[in-house]
């Protein structure tokens, strides 16, 4: 028996409309719609067997609490009770999963961080974002590739874009787009004062095969360059780099993961393509804050969360106001939660 998240969803008649889909003897003309559906089918599939796998496991729990109680039998009853909450633990995830359901949401995606104002205390901050980040990939066993790094001339990193595979990725990483905000004693100052540095994160899906995506060659601008390394030292001999700017919307896309001009070429119009989906995708939704604005005015206006490492410690989203007083639990990847909060309230607003 479903309620909840789960009826006000409508998890079985989801289901029913996609069997019906596949029934029909036209499912197959278009390879790519039939897959995304499949998938999409088999991720609501699994999310309602685990939550009516965790109630009925509830149920039965429940009924040997009642039954230690009545017999004083505490470590019975207090290994019920562990149990339990770990249920309902695993009932929230699914309760959330189900929020995922957004029409790029299983997309795989680009995540870019740029260093703000402030030189290597910024771009130190940047680099430990993508650790964060990096941190998080591998405790879910995802899988993310380097496209573009711009080194700092003294340490971290002044940009950064990596591709991220996996279940859902987009869904999960959107609302992670915004400034992010470090208050530190700076390991850099001899001085050991306290330093507030910035970092911008942005995250866009991923355009798959079924997306078409129109790129005037009129335009566009494509520039090559040396791929460089730390302190702007050339680690290729060619010019292997790619970077092709969008005329119309301004948005310029770069990598140089790539030995060879033409597969990084061929990444940067995937990008491309990606970063124009994006821009249709805020257009519809109608979304007030403006894109390129809040990745160069890296600054106070901007700011989705706070990270205070002295003179105390806590973590705090700035919009919900969830806090966190273990800032090295969350900079070593332990982020659900604030990934969890952000998928409600997003799906709360729609």
């Amino acid at each position: 028996m479903l309620g909840g998240i789960f009826e006000q969803n409508k998890i079985e008649e989801k289901i029913k409309n996609f069997e019906k889909k596949i029934l029909d003897e036209n499912f197959w003309k278009d390879k790519i719609v039939a897959q995304k559906i499949l998938k999409e089918k088999k991720f609501i599939e699994n999310i309602l067997q685990d939550y009516n796998y965790s109630i009925t496991e509830i149920e039965n729990l429940e009924q040997l609490l009642e039954l230690a109680k009545k017999e004083n039998d505490k470590s019975v009853e207090k290994d019920c009770e562990e149990k339990i909450n770990l249920l309902f633990k695993k009932i929230k995830k699914a309760e959330t999963l189900c929020f995922l359901s957004g029409e790029n949401d299983h997309l795989d995606a680009y995540l870019e961080i740029h260093a703000g104002a402030g030189g290597t205390e910024s771009q130190d901050w940047a680099q430990m974002l993508r650790r964060m980040y990096s941190k998080w990939i591998e405790k879910k066993h995802f899988s993310f590739e380097l496209i573009s790094e711009h080194k700092g001339e003294e340490a971290g990193i002044k940009s950064s874009t990596i591709k991220i595979k996996g279940s859902y990725i987009y869904g999960w990483l959107k609302s992670e787009s915004g400034v992010h905000r470090l208050v530190r004693i700076s390991p850099f100052d001899s001085g050991a004062r306290r330093h507030t540095s910035f970092a911008s994160v942005w995250v866009y899906p991923v355009v798959d095969d079924s997306i078409k995506i129109d790129i005037q060659e009129k335009d566009i601008r494509v520039d090559t360059y040396r791929s460089s390394g730390a302190g702007g030292q050339h680690v290729n001999t060619t010019d292997s780099a790619v970077r092709i700017t969008h005329l119309p919307t301004n948005i310029v896309v770069q990598c140089q993961n790539e030995r060879s001009q033409h597969k990084n070429k061929e990444t940067c119009f995937n990008m491309l393509k990606a970063r124009l989906y994006e821009h249709e995708i805020q257009k519809k939704e109608k979304e007030s804050e403006n894109i390129a604005k809040s990745k160069t005015d890296i600054g106070w206006g901007h700011q989705i969360r706070s990270y205070v490492l002295q003179p105390y410690q806590l973590v705090k989203d700035l919009r919900n106001s969830l806090e966190n007083t273990d800032p090295e639990s969350v900079l070593n990847g332990d982020i659900d939660e604030f990934l969890e909060i952000a998928v409600y309230k997003k799906k709360g607003k729609k």
